[in-house]
């Protein structure tokens, strides 16, 4: 007996321990979302490419698109480049697609679309980490001792290795001092301010990159946004830098090279890194790219299509069947809370029901009419057809004929409520040809046998209680956040059983029978 409980102990853990391990990888690892309700922002962005070539030439595109990890991730990418062949490759901090063709001529256009959407991101900016160290670009004459005096400068002014990049860029964006104006050398455009930057955090082994992002909002023709980078472990000063080529500990820091503020806002994406071009084209002119920017709202069932298509665990969730498929898993899912209703009922509270899963079936058959309408329903089924069952007992025919008649009986009266209840102008007359005939039959039958044995008090408390158990259970099993929630984490069935695994040892008072033993407890 020992063994036995200890036995039924374990598996109660195990199927805990595993339905909690699912759900829990559901929630924090694919992100999908626990309501209904819950709805993320869904970005499309269209990049349209015009050229011209003179000419039949052969053709090589290489075009930057964003790479798969950062605070956004990059899905449904559509590529429409007819005529051309494709190659997608990744590099360290991008990615790469190529587009070629043996002869073309004329205007030429191609286009790119993608998703973004921040929920299943992978929180981190780029998985791979940034140089801590670089060597010092040459530089001589009068712009050696400009940048000299510059370094100098900053390095008293700065605490470490984030500062002084911050005070780098303010620096440089001085237009009243000499020194400044002298590397410029009077081109003060955002690109040459740049370089200037990279030259003088060079003298202090400090390397930068540059990155080009994307401002998410609902525009046209919009241009890339020029930031500079670094990647810096925490509080290590300028001159506490060593030579390697890897960082430890670091991550990757975005300063606007405009007014040396640290951080890269929320609503910009970064397309490409580094100082190339987002597009060469070989043989090719008048290039030009042209994003435009659109912003929908992607609703919890569609965040939850979008964890199973991109997760071998749920490759076979419930959202990749057909709709009516779906529909119709969503109730049976939702039965073993039916059950669960009145394994409590019974066991716990100490309700008599007609049957042990009859309230069920009358459950899922309210669904079809609506509760209110359902009961009245049943009642009055069930009430003519006692009347016809009482009558066919004087008859005493034999149990076959006698469900049969019973059961052709059930058929009319459906028939002629469903008419009746039209007629009247409710429409939920009109689905109770869905009500479950046989159930209903067997319900009668059984209620009679029930009333000749027990008498018509115990059948009519066994009859209300089948009533208030089937109405509790419709009510669960309608819930829309738990049909949700049971649909998309189905591991749920496991807590389930596990609690119905302990229920099964449960040897207590029923509540009900506390008031009927009352008066010994005194």
């Amino acid at each position: 007996m020992r063994s036995l409980t200890m036995h039924l102990k374990i598996a109660i853990i195990i199927l805990f321990a595993l339905g909690i391990a699912i759900i829990g990888y559901q929630i924090f690892v694919l992100k999908t979302p626990l309501t209904e309700s819950e709805v993320d922002n869904l970005w499309t962005i269209d990049a349209k490419i015009n050229f011209e070539v003179s000419g039949n030439k052969p053709v090589n595109i290489e075009f930057y698109i964003p790479p798969k990890s950062g605070d956004y991730s990059v899905s449904n990418e559509l590529f429409l480049a007819s005529g051309y062949g494709q190659n997608i490759t990744s590099q360290k901090f991008n990615r790469l697609v190529t587009w070629s063709a043996r002869s073309v001529s004329g205007q030429q256009t191609l286009f790119y679309r993608l998703n973004l959407t921040k929920r299943f991101s992978d929180e981190i900016e780029n998985s791979e980490k940034g140089d801590l160290w670089r060597a010092p670009i040459a530089v001589a004459g009068p712009e050696k001792e400009a940048v000299e005096r510059l370094v100098k400068d900053i390095r008293s002014k700065s605490a470490n290795v984030s500062t002084f990049i911050t005070t780098t860029i303010n620096t440089i964006n001085d237009s009243t001092n000499s020194d400044v104006q002298l590397l410029l050398n009077n081109k003060n455009s955002l690109e040459n301010k740049v370089k200037a930057i990279e030259l003088i955090l060079s003298q202090a082994y400090i390397p930068i990159q540059q990155a080009h992002t994307l401002v998410l909002n609902q525009s046209t023709n919009q241009t890339p946004t020029l930031w500079i980078r670094s990647y810096i472990e925490a509080n290590k000063s300028v001159d506490n830098r060593d030579s390697s080529t890897n960082g430890g500990n670091g991550s990757w820091y975005y300063f606007n090279p405009i007014n040396g503020s640290v951080g890269l806002p929320a609503d910009q994406v970064v397309w490409w890194v580094g100082s190339g071009n987002i597009i060469n084209v070989e043989n090719g002119s008048k290039v030009r790219v042209n994003f435009s920017l659109d912003k929908s709202e992607l609703t919890a069932i569609n965040l939850a299509k979008l964890t199973a298509e991109g997760s071998s665990l749920t490759e076979y969730s419930f959202y990749t069947l057909p709709i009516s498929t779906q529909l119709a898993y969503q109730i049976m899912l939702l039965i073993p809370f039916g059950v669960l209703i009145i394994l409590l009922l019974r066991n716990v509270i100490g309700i008599n029901t007609l049957g042990t899963f009859t309230p069920v079936l009358v459950a899922l058959a309210f669904r079809e009419t609506g509760l209110a309408f359902g009961v009245v329903f049943f009642s009055i089924i069930v009430f003519f057809g006692l009347l016809l069952r009482s009558y066919l007992e004087h008859l005493k025919l034999q149990m076959l004929p006698r469900l049969s008649i019973v059961l052709t009986f059930v058929v009319l009266l459906i028939i002629f409520v469903g008419l009746f209840s039209h007629k009247l102008g409710f429409e939920q007359g009109l689905s109770i040809s869905l009500f479950p005939m046989v159930i209903l039959t067997m319900t009668i039958e059984r209620l009679s046998i029930t009333w000749e044995e027990r008498g018509a008090n115990f059948a009519l408390k066994v009859a209300i209680g089948t009533l208030i158990t089937a109405s509790i259970a419709y009510m669960v099993m309608g819930y829309q956040p738990l049909i949700y929630l049971v649909f998309t984490f189905p591991a749920i069935l496991l807590l389930l059983i596990a609690f119905m695994l302990a229920m099964g040892r449960y040897r207590g008072y029923r509540l009900l029978e506390l008031f009927r033993f009352k008066a010994m407890l005194k």
